[in-house]
């Protein structure tokens, strides 16, 4: 069994007990660091120009403000989730918590572009050791498999929201309020967290973790951050053969990481976690899902704003509105579980409603608000579904000592499907975009909606009006292609969930509580 901290009051639960109260406010306790990591990934959406009018930074720190968060985020996550598992998941939660609070303060009164660069940058480390953290310790406190199950579905809801309610917060902070104040938002919940951590959450550990492998971790890094990179331009940007050579040079440090894991002592991610039946099939699967997540949102969130005309806030207000079923889809989908319903076809289902939301978009015109909304609900409560469960069938095949490096190894390939998804999915409607917009149209007309708009504004009368109901049609044009694929992919994967997970049972998926250590 894991080894618990000294203190008294931390304990975890014998294999199997059903957790108390203490457990369930432990877990409201964890959910405050998850719901301000998530919203911090679309915190700036409304920030950026009252930044830019008070920092007055250039076009490339602009572009870093935004994106350093998610570039640091995801390359720390394995190392992280590894680190926890060696020293203890609730120290570097406590770790991250005042390295997360100490970033915020910096951000919210930074006098310089530079100074709130390296401020988030701070704030990605510490979400990289909150994320992985709260996970593993999960796993830790639900030895009960049904707990277990919903508790991983209420992570799940509150991951997904977050980003949803980000913007909307730092819209309203932003409208009341300086800049400053949606990076303030953050202290009480990180003051809360160092308060009562100690006293509610178990410390674990993996007993027999061997020597931290350093060298891969620059490895693991230069295999994420490239690929990241390369693959979030390319929507915006195009096939750049700059973004070719950096998604490249990732994957080649990529066969590097996987190389040195397969042949060091004491690897980063234990290879052997991949022996455990379900776990690489969780893994996929997960990363599909957030392809299908973030792929969609890549349109969605333009059409609200370019397509319909709303403002920045009346869009943020919008988007809120299919957050509701992914409130219900996680717990459902556990409930179904327990009930005794085969997880592949649970998985499976989720994946074909999450296909009948692309559906929906797939049938939208240029005003068609309330459909592309039910789209995106549907959508998004299929991938909830899709994602609690695949959380909750690594978790239970590694040993508690191993929690760690699997649930950041799960949220690392989750931020690469999602990265896949923009791309992929952006490029092919940007290409329909592209080919549907009147060819005498001005070149920067033919680049993006927002482009073509601009351009619109400035030309006389009917020609304005006609050039930006053109550049609406095809970009509605380019979401009906791209939701397309998006069926295809997702019912794809419905066949390969039903292919992969239907000789996975739910009981023999469970690794043994005594089995700590996989190295």
């Amino acid at each position: 069994m894991t080894k618990n901290s000294t203190n008294p009051t931390s304990s975890t639960p014998a294999p199997g007990a059903l957790a108390g109260r203490r457990e369930w406010t432990a877990l409201g306790v964890l959910m405050l660091p998850l719901l301000l990591v998530s919203m911090d990934v679309s915190v700036l959406y409304f920030a950026i120009p009252a930044i830019s009018a008070d920092l007055e930074p250039s076009g490339t720190q602009q572009l870093w403000i935004f994106d350093i968060y998610a570039f640091v985020l995801a390359g720390l996550l394995m190392t992280m989730g590894s680190l926890g598992d060696r020293i203890g998941r609730r120290k570097l939660l406590l770790f991250g918590a005042a390295a997360f609070g100490t970033a915020s303060v910096i951000a919210a009164y930074a006098n310089s572009a530079e100074t709130l660069i390296a401020a988030r940058a701070l704030l990605g480390i510490g979400g990289a050791t909150l994320m992985p953290s709260t996970m593993a310790i999960i796993r830790t406190m639900f030895t009960d498999p049904g707990q277990r199950a919903k508790a991983i579905g209420m992570w799940s809801g509150v991951m997904t929201g977050g980003i949803a309610l980000g913007s909307v917060m730092s819209g309203v902070l932003v409208e009341y309020f300086w800049w400053g104040s949606v990076f303030l938002v953050n202290l009480p919940a990180m003051v809360l967290l160092l308060v009562l951590g100690p006293i509610l959450l178990p410390e674990s550990k993996n007993p027999e973790p061997g020597r931290f492998d350093l060298l891969s971790v620059p490895l693991s890094m230069a295999a994420v951050l490239p690929v990241i990179y390369g693959v979030k331009e390319i929507p915006s940007e195009g096939w750049n053969v700059r973004y070719v050579v950096s998604i490249t040079v990732g994957l080649l440090f990529a066969v590097l990481f996987v190389h040195r894991q397969r042949t060091a002592k004491s690897p980063l991610i234990s290879p052997a976690l991949f022996r455990g039946h379900g776990f690489a099939p969780a893994v996929v699967l997960n990363l599909i899902a957030s392809f299908g997540m973030l792929g969609s949102a890549y349109f969605t969130t333009q059409y609200l704003q370019s397509v319909l005309g709303k403002s920045s806030m009346e869009a943020a207000l919008w988007a809120l509105l299919p957050t509701v079923l992914v409130g219900v889809a996680a717990p459902v989908a556990a409930q179904l579980v327990q009930k005794g319903v085969h997880r592949a076809h649970v998985v499976s289902g989720g994946f074909v409603t999450a296909a009948c939301g692309y559906g929906l978009l797939a049938l939208a015109g240029t005003d068609s608000i309330w459909l592309v909304l039910a789209g995106a609900g549907v959508l998004a409560s299929g991938i909830v579904t899709v994602m609690s469960q695949m959380m909750d069938l690594a978790l239970g095949t590694v040993p508690v000592g191993n929690a760690g490096a699997a649930s950041s190894l799960l949220e690392t390939g989750a931020e690469f499907g999602g990265a896949l998804g923009m791309a992929v999915l952006g490029s092919i409607g940007t290409a329909v975009y592209r080919h549907d917009i009147p060819s005498g149209a001005p070149a920067a007309a033919h680049e993006t909606l927002g482009g073509a708009l601009a351009v619109a504004h400035q030309l006389p009368g009917d020609a304005g009006q006609a050039l930006a109901t053109a550049a609406r049609e095809a970009f509605t044009s380019g979401m009906q292609a791209a939701a397309i694929a998006g069926v295809i992919l997702l019912l794809g994967a419905a066949a390969l969930a039903t292919a992969t997970l239907r000789k996975v049972n739910v009981h023999e998926t469970e690794a043994p509580e005594a089995a700590e250590s996989l190295v």
